[in-house]
């Protein structure tokens, strides 16, 4: 009996895609920092960031409160020989950094 894998992931996909949408629409219960708005250089690179409280971070403050877990929904990863803040991948293009408002 062949599986039909693209009928599987299809599925995947959508039930991903509910939970994504639950879960963003759920406030943030631990009191976590939100970034709202973002400030971009002329290259469009990410330089500061705006928190739902109204507090502005440069870069490198952004990074140390979001390697502690004080930032809500943003991943910090390693490349470039950097680290590099983004917003967790949940499948939902409008919370992305590069899609907030500027500030």
């Amino acid at each position: 009996m062949e599986q039909d894998f693209e009928k599987i992931y299809e599925q995947y996909k959508q039930q991903t895609e509910q939970q994504a949408q639950m879960e963003a629409n759920h406030p943030n219960q631990d009191g976590k920092e939100e970034i709202v708005a973002v400030r971009k250089n002329d290259d469009g690179d990410l330089i500061a960031f705006k928190t739902k409280t109204g507090k502005e971070l440069d870069y490198i403050s952004a990074l140390t409160e979001a390697k502690a877990g004080k930032i809500a929904h943003i991943d910090v990863f390693h490349k470039y020989g950097r680290d590099i803040i983004r917003s967790e991948p949940d499948g939902i293009k409008e919370n992305n950094l590069d899609q907030l408002p500027e500030f």
